[in-house]
């Protein structure tokens, strides 16, 4: 093997080597914005939840003022 295809050979490994490690830690910053998102999801319906209750709150509490108010 000629020292020509040797060095092409190496650098190629090398490249190679790079490439894998760009991938593996691309991989890994999906893998943490998946488990973020799902959080993030997680809280959001959490919230939709809570400001649901408050407005059925607000709502039957408005009923009863309007019940005291109008004699209904």
């Amino acid at each position: 093997m000629s020292d020509v295809v040797a060095a092409l050979l190496l650098a190629l490994a090398t490249e190679n080597a790079e490439l894998r490690e760009q991938l593996a830690s691309a991989q890994d910053m999906l893998v943490e914005t998946a488990i973020d998102a799902g959080n993030m999801h997680a809280l959001v319906e959490a919230m939709r939840t809570e400001r649901d209750a408050w407005r059925e709150e607000a709502e039957r509490l408005q009923a009863r003022v309007r019940a005291r108010v109008y004699g209904r």
